[in-house]
């Protein structure tokens, strides 16, 4: 790999060791009988260990090696026109209040010598999808990572969302979905590039839906 390693890792600031299972198991039993609930009853009896297993993939984010996840999947191609992948399905918990927000990513690069490997685009956004997140912070973390990565000319991201804390609770809108971008390099200075990707990706689209 011709990138620095050292970098990669700040940008995806890896976490070492694994989730603490164990103290995940006492929370959740303490939730269950502050609630009311009894933990020992047949219905919840293991349900704290599944949490636990569960916030260990759902978490699994802060420990993915980026330079692992990249690989040997850096290509040096002669090519200069605007790779998109879109419709990248994702799911992260909300940090405010640990309920997920589900929806798709929109990724698109134009390359400046050097090209990545088809599915490592969905990785990487999995890679910070699966972590406590706000989804303006998501947006720019994948566009921030794929621009330290490949140094292209430009790099453009958008993020649409529904968010189960707007959805059950609180305002309780089912149908409201949050859209962010961020647009970096030519991207971001020439508004035909810009205007090429939205009209990309919104061609042929289906509304986002649960």
């Amino acid at each position: 790999m011709n990138t620095s390693d050292a970098s990669l890792y700040k940008a995806a600031a890896l976490l070492s060791g694994e989730i603490d299972e164990a103290r995940v198991r006492r929370a959740v039993t303490d939730i269950l009988a502050a609630v009311g609930e009894d933990p020992q009853r047949d219905g919840l009896l293991r349900t704290s260990d599944r949490v636990a297993r569960m916030y260990g993939e759902l978490l699994a984010g802060y420990r993915t090696d980026p330079v692992a996840l990249v690989n040997d999947a850096l290509f040096e191609v002669n090519y200069d026109e605007m790779v998109i992948v879109r419709d990248i399905e994702f799911y992260s918990l909300c940090e405010h209040h640990m309920l997920p927000f589900i929806g798709r990513a929109h990724v698109a690069y134009i390359p400046n010598g050097r090209v990545l490997g088809l599915s490592k685009i969905p990785r990487i956004v999995d890679m910070f999808a699966r972590r406590l997140q706000v989804q303006e912070r998501l947006t720019r973390q994948v566009a921030d990572f794929l621009n330290e990565l490949l140094h292209p000319q430009g790099v453009a991201v958008v993020m649409e969302a529904f968010h189960m804390c707007a959805m059950i609770r609180g305002v309780k809108k089912h149908d409201a979905r949050m859209v962010t971008s961020t647009m970096l390099g030519s991207f971001r200075t020439n508004l035909g590039t810009r205007h090429e990707f939205l009209a990309n990706i919104g061609r042929g689209a289906e509304p986002l839906s649960l």
